[in-house]
């Protein structure tokens, strides 16, 4: 049994089976729905099909970080109970949570100056922020020390790549990713985005794909492309969905299919309510390790 417990956001999109099975702790992002305020609990307080839905038929939504006051309850509960703590945030590319966690961090060590609190930017964002936890679970139970997994993570962090398509420009356009105009164009044209989470953990757009099918394909180009060992690749493959688990089983099919040494099968989850609310329904994303993030 480890001295430490390793701690993430709920953004890395897992479900409970899975945080509970590896013994990844998580605290809660917030959301609003129609200026209704939920916690961003895996599904728990609203279901995703019943979010996704009330997105398509216009529901507006805005998300909120983990306070300062919340991580540091967060925080001291393990601190209490004499546990170190590896916590990963949200990538700061994306949210401002680092910084709420490092504040939190840096009031507590006074008070528990015998304990080491490690809070890290995953530079990750969904499941792909999952596939890192996941990975830092394994490694965490093969006996790596805290410091260890500390250093592991600065050093291997940017090997998680993401991969991400968009079938509807309306969410991107609403959150100000995408102009009204090539918003329109860009659906009327069926172009599906692809894109990635860059190297300081940004979203980027680095290609406009004409086509459902067309940005299904490239997207598991991109994998052959930048996997470890290329179709050799051996690792596990996570895969997030914003209620289109047919796009995202088309993508795990085609992979499944192309890298025949995979670490079981594809793995596919729900992309949560924080997540979710910037890209809207209609998003596949893709995670595997791979090339180090350079651009």
């Amino acid at each position: 049994m480890s001295d430490y417990i390793i701690s993430c956001c709920s953004t890395a999109d897992l479900n409970e089976e899975h945080f509970k099975s590896r013994d990844i702790k998580y605290i809660c992002f917030h959301f609003q729905l129609d200026g209704k305020d939920y916690p961003d609990d895996l599904g728990k307080s609203i279901s995703f099909k019943e979010f996704y839905d009330s997105m398509a038929k216009g529901a507006m939504t805005k998300t909120s970080q983990v306070s300062v006051g919340e991580y540091i309850e967060y925080f001291e509960s393990f601190l209490k109970a004499g546990k170190d703590i590896i916590h990963l945030t949200l990538s700061s590319g994306i949210s401002g949570t680092l910084n709420s966690a490092t504040i939190a961090r840096d009031q507590l060590k006074d008070k528990y100056p015998d304990r080491k609190l490690y809070v890290i930017d995953s530079l990750a964002a969904s499941a792909g922020f999952g596939l890192l936890m996941d990975k830092l679970a394994e490694l965490r139970d093969m006996g790596m020390s805290i410091d260890q997994l500390y250093q592991w993570t600065i050093d291997n962090r940017l090997r998680c790549q993401h991969w991400f398509f968009v079938s509807d420009l309306k969410y991107l356009v609403r959150g100000g990713r995408v102009s009204k105009v090539a918003g329109a164009i860009g659906n009327a044209l069926n172009i599906c985005p692809l894109m990635n989470v860059d190297y300081l953990g940004r979203l980027i757009v680095r290609s406009k794909i004409r086509g459902k099918k067309n940005v299904i394909k490239a997207t598991v180009d991109k994998m052959e492309e930048l996997a470890e060992n290329g179709l050799k690749y051996d690792g596990e493959c996570f895969i997030s969905n914003s209620d289109c688990y047919e796009d995202a089983r088309a993508v795990a099919d085609m992979i499944e299919e192309r890298f025949p040494n995979l670490k079981g099968r594809v793995k596919i989850y729900s992309i949560g309510t924080t997540i979710g609310s910037h890209t809207g329904p209609g998003t596949v994303a893709l995670f595997f390790w791979g090339n180090q993030r350079i651009d």
